[in-house]
């Protein structure tokens, strides 16, 4: 696994506590260092999940504070670009993919779009549901067509 789908993996567990109510991004932040600092021994298969350093931290941080910065513009382009889907009513996995990827999309212009999608849709493949990869491309590729033309 590259250490960008590693980094987005680890954004995407850091989204999810923040939507279980984490008391802030900073404090995501914090315990994804701490624990890719200090990886639990007794449970390796979790030990793999957050093991991480350098570039691929940083790299989560970056997508975890972009989508919280700007969650209201992203969920509002993603309902915009989703046919009768309301963000809220997405189950979370797939709205926190979602998300990333449309931050990615939006505001890190050195990625490029199809290397985003296909990442998007191979955490969703992973993490979500049977059906999570076609609905993510579905959405992604209208979101990708309303950020490169606007």
């Amino acid at each position: 696994m590259g250490s960008r789908r590693k980094a987005r993996e680890l954004a995407l567990q850091g989204l999810y506590a923040l939507e279980f109510g984490a008391p802030s991004v900073d404090s995501v932040v914090r315990e994804m260092y701490r624990l890719a600092a200090e990886p639990p021994s007794e449970d390796e298969d979790l030990a793999t999940l957050v093991r991480a350093e350098g570039a691929t931290l940083q790299f989560a941080e970056k997508l975890i504070r972009g989508v919280a910065a700007n969650k209201d513009a992203i969920d509002q382009l993603l309902g915009e670009c989703s046919t009768n889907w309301k963000v809220p009513r997405m189950a979370m996995v797939d709205r926190n993919i979602l998300r990333m990827a449309t931050f990615e999309l939006r505001w890190l212009e050195d990625i490029p779009p199809k290397v985003t999608l296909n990442e998007a849709i191979e955490i969703a493949k992973r993490y979500g549901t049977a059906d999570s990869g076609a609905f993510i491309n579905g959405i992604l590729d209208r979101v990708a067509a309303v950020t490169k033309s606007g």
